[in-house]
């Protein structure tokens, strides 16, 4: 009988085990034969004897060692466990079949203002605001109402070249010569343009030019209807040309944005069907995705969805919480398996195969989407009728690599084998 011994081995026994002196029985001493059978604990791979008998760790009969062959793509050993020692492991499969995947997905929304119904209210040209018609932020707005009286010297001085042009006009039809008519008429339309082009009404040119009569302010009105949903003005303050006074937004339609983490992702997409439930109302709205973005916050790692919904009696209030339920399209006839088989080890994901008989064989396999049932789409590695365990996977992990380390240390030692030993750990 020979002895072998080594740091690497008794490292793992101490691991598993513990120190003598918190009462757990003293670490076994390794051997191994070169060639007669040996035998091991299932629940202590460690320990290899050449002959029968009981693991000096936990009192189980020791079984046979037997070589296994390599797995089929897990790159690990066929393990085989007695009928005994299976049950006291609590090992329990799953049939390997092909399903239709289905997942509702339950996240929360904010309501927002519809973006295309913002518009912002600036002045185009500097002077001081001499009374605000609208002067409370939330304050519904119609389209044309009157927002704020504005007193510039450049508007007094375009109203009264204005009216310049028009006395002007009026003395080159008196003089006949058809040449200066047509520059005095092109000169009028200069006028006009450019208060227009500073936001002044056509209402307020037009009675400009019947009274004659310039005035010190003029009046910007609201371009559309809408509520006031940011006021940064007030009556009295000098303004600098392009700074914006005034928001005002359409609230009759609205965006719900729902927010759906990175693992959620492959299941949306647009034109699916969505119940929004809000904190008023018990009955949800229904509604569907018209927008899926494509950036993800950097903060909340999600991804936004949104949904418009319509607010013609203006019950949805902008910054309103909701909660989401997305009914997404099924995943047809795919290969799954219990969640719960699948050992994810950083890089790898693996699975163990039940071949029959006590025998175990641990293979890797690609993962898809996750259902809310708990299968898993397995994309590749194992075939539909398969058997696969669903629990004590860690310890068949975990004795499935010591068992590989083991039969590496009593074969003869090359570099190549030095390099995988270290990979096992």
């Amino acid at each position: 009988m020979r002895f072998i011994f080594t740091s690497l081995l008794m490292f793992s026994a101490l691991c598993m085990v513990g120190l003598s002196g918190f009462g757990v029985a003293p670490v076994a001493t390794i051997y191994a034969a070169e060639d007669s059978q040996q035998y091991t604990c299932g629940m202590h791979p460690m320990i290899i004897v050449d002959e029968p008998g009981l693991c000096p760790i936990c009192q189980m009969d020791l079984t046979p060692l037997k070589p296994g062959g390599t797995g089929a793509g897990g790159g690990g050993q066929i393990i085989e466990i007695d009928p005994v020692t299976s049950q006291k492991m609590g090992i329990r499969t799953a049939l390997v079949e092909r399903k239709d995947l289905v997942r509702t997905v339950h996240t929360v929304g904010v309501v927002d203002y519809e973006e295309p119904g913002q518009h912002a209210i600036n002045c185009k040209i500097a002077g001081w605001v001499e009374k605000l018609h609208v002067n409370e932020t939330g304050q519904n707005v119609e389209q044309g109402q009157a927002l704020l009286d504005i007193y510039s010297p450049e508007l007094v001085a375009a109203q009264e070249e204005l009216l310049m042009a028009i006395e002007n006009l009026k003395k080159m039809h008196a003089s006949g010569f058809p040449n200066a008519i047509v520059d005095a008429e092109r000169l009028l339309e200069a006028a006009r343009m450019r208060l227009q082009l500073w936001d002044i009404s056509q209402q307020q040119i037009n009675q400009l030019e019947k009274t004659g009569q310039v005035k010190k302010t003029l009046t910007i009105h609201a371009p559309v209807a809408g509520v006031v949903s940011t006021k940064q003005v007030r009556a009295g303050e000098f303004i600098q040309a392009g700074r914006e006074l005034l928001e005002i937004s359409a609230i009759s339609k609205v965006w719900v944005y729902a927010y759906i983490y990175e693992y959620e992702i492959p299941w949306i997409k647009t034109g699916q069907q969505v119940h929004v439930t809000f904190p008023f109302s018990s009955a949800p709205v229904m509604g569907r995705i018209s927008t899926i973005y494509p950036y993800l916050d950097k903060r909340s790692r999600t991804v936004r969805a949104r949904i418009d919904l319509n607010n013609s009696d203006l019950n949805l209030k902008p910054d309103m919480y909701a909660d989401i339920e997305i009914y997404t399209d099924p995943v047809p006839d795919v290969i799954s398996i219990p969640a719960e088989a699948v050992l994810y080890t950083g890089k790898q994901e693996r699975v163990f195969i039940d071949l029959g008989e006590g025998k175990f064989e641990p293979r890797l396999v690609t993962v898809g989407l996750l259902d809310e049932s708990g299968y898993v789409e397995i994309m590749d590695g194992i075939g539909e009728g398969e058997r696969v365990v669903t629990s004590a996977q860690f310890m068949l992990d975990s004795e499935s690599k010591l068992r590989e380390a083991i039969q590496k240390m009593l074969a003869p030692e090359t570099g190549e084998q030095q390099e995988n030993l270290e990979d096992l750990f």
